[in-house]
């Protein structure tokens, strides 16, 4: 618990969680518009500049639940500290990686530390507002940073790459964790639990375990193929770890997941409409980083500014859903934001090889709209639902399914375009071998490969650079469909179970 802290230093506590939030979060997608020099630098082929993205937010997401009941033994302000300190130091190793395997074990333990900063910041800003209304207010700015880190990452992605070296992207956590330990150790007051969990580590392993295969078995399947006789045996082992994580957990004393928490609706519901949203956000902005570089032509920075329209919807949008909710209610909030979200995976759906930047912009700011007003008030609706002394562990299971979401965005649409793509350019011909096979690897390749022949055989050039568009955006428009379809089906979920708090009460949550 916190003590009563003055009005002031409360909001000066939360600019800090909020900071160090947003550099976790932030890191999510600044690595997607550096995809290309990354994969120029490190020799880095699909396969692996898949792991380089999902390194991070696999071991975020798969350390999520033990870290966050850490936080409730050892005290939250503790684990925000040792998770930044953890963080900042692997983004120095990162950025002085000089592969990518090496890289991406660093990004593995990014993650580690993200995964101790956010269900303990989000622990401490519901002990430091214990007023609903302010509680609300907090809610809402704390909902908004994280979702507008998101958005931003690409920008200052691509600004860092045209000034600086490509470790720069890493570089930059570095001050700000540094920054963000000292002003935590001043703001931020001592947060514990009021009832300390025992350590699971049966759960933590097959937590773990369960995920990264999951995953694993996701991204090989891009090359593998879906149905192969390997990937079969991987899904096997997914499902099997995955029941036995389940069934572990059912039985423990002291379980990670208390699954008496799923029968709450304001729970289950929100938390499966937010890992919905950002599976498709985060699968997107990995997919329209390679499409405005590789298809579009755009350089990093180019890339990362044509990617601010939406992260200034998604700030516009948050506290429009804050006050959506306390008008018409939570459920018709996060109703809204997942229809929203469907209409812009579904104009995005519509986009072929010749596509232009507007066709883009559209679906990805009416997205970004249908993420914002739906991450504050389904945040709410989870906290509500949980008691005081099972915040840290319940927030972070909430943070789990959203971070599984991502993994799993980047993973399966990431998967879907490359096996599309690759299947999409078989039938190029009038290329030497060498050059078809390169190209078949990944539009990147295909990039390069037309530019090296523009010079002497201009029309074959233009050729494949078409034939390449078509193809990403084939597989591209198939992960974007299906997206659609689990958000539509999160929408009707959402309008018929979701429990819609009343607009009264909302507003004077909120002050309002």
């Amino acid at each position: 618990m916190i003590t009563s802290e003055p009005n002031g230093r409360r909001w000066l506590a939360l600019a800090v969680l909020s900071l160090s939030m947003l550099v976790t979060v932030v890191d999510t997608t600044i690595v997607n518009v550096a995809l290309p020099t990354l994969a120029a630098r490190l020799h880095a082929g699909p396969s692996s500049l898949e792991w380089i993205v999902d390194a991070y937010t696999l071991s975020f997401a798969a350390l999520l639940l033990p870290a966050g009941s850490a936080g409730d033994r050892i005290g939250r302000h503790r684990a925000l500290a040792a998770g930044m300190a953890i963080f900042g130091a692997a983004s120095l190793g990162a950025a002085l990686s000089t592969c990518a395997p090496e890289l991406t074990a660093w990004r593995a333990v990014m993650g580690a530390g993200a995964a101790l900063v956010i269900p303990a910041s989000i622990a401490i800003i519901t002990g430091l507002f214990p007023d609903p209304a302010e509680r609300a207010k907090a809610i809402a700015v704390w909902s908004g940073v994280s979702g507008l880190g998101v958005a931003i990452g690409p920008t200052l992605g691509g600004w860092l790459l045209a000034h600086y070296a490509w470790g720069s992207i890493f570089a930059v956590n570095v001050p700000i964790a540094a920054l963000a330990l000292i002003a935590g150790r001043i703001a931020v007051p001592a947060c514990a639990a009021p009832q300390r969990p025992r350590f699971d580590p049966v759960g933590t392993v097959l937590a773990a375990a369960s995920l990264g295969t999951l995953t694993y078995s996701i991204i090989d399947a891009g090359t593998a193929g879906w149905a192969s006789g390997a990937a079969a045996g991987r899904w096997a082992a997914s499902a099997l770890l995955v029941v036995a994580f389940v069934v572990w957990e059912a039985r423990a004393r002291c379980p990670m997941i208390e699954f008496g928490i799923f029968r709450d609706p304001r729970f289950a519901i929100a938390s499966a409409a937010v890992a919905i949203l950002f599976f498709g956000l985060a699968g997107i902005t990995f997919m329209l980083t390679q499409i405005y570089q590789f298809i579009l032509g755009y350089s990093p920075l180019a890339a990362g500014v044509r990617s601010l329209p939406s992260a200034v919807a998604l700030a516009i949008a948050v506290p429009a859903g804050t006050r959506l909710a306390a008008r018409a209610g939570i459920r018709a909030a996060v109703t809204t934001g997942l229809l929203a979200m469907t209409a812009g995976l579904g104009y995005l759906a519509l986009a072929t090889g010749q596509s232009t930047y507007p066709h883009y912009v559209i679906a990805a700011t009416t997205m970004a709209v249908g993420t914002g007003l739906t991450t504050a008030p389904a945040t709410q609706s989870v906290l509500a639902s949980l008691p005081i002394h099972r915040l840290g562990a319940g927030s972070a299971v909430n943070n789990t399914m959203r971070n599984l979401g991502s993994v799993l965005g980047v993973a399966v649409l990431g998967s879907l375009a490359a096996t599309c793509y690759s299947r999409g350019l078989a039938a190029v011909h009038g290329l030497p071998r060498p050059d078809v096979s390169l190209a078949r690897s990944s539009i990147g390749a295909a990039t390069l490969v037309a530019s090296h022949l523009r010079a002497a055989h201009a029309a074959e050039a233009h050729a494949l650079q078409l034939a390449a568009a078509d193809a990403f955006m084939h597989g591209a428009s198939l992960g974007v469909l299906g997206t659609a379809g689990l958000t539509v089906a999160a929408a009707t979920a959402t309008a018929l179970l979701l429990p819609a708090k009343a607009a009264q009460d909302l507003a004077t949550l909120l002050g309002g």
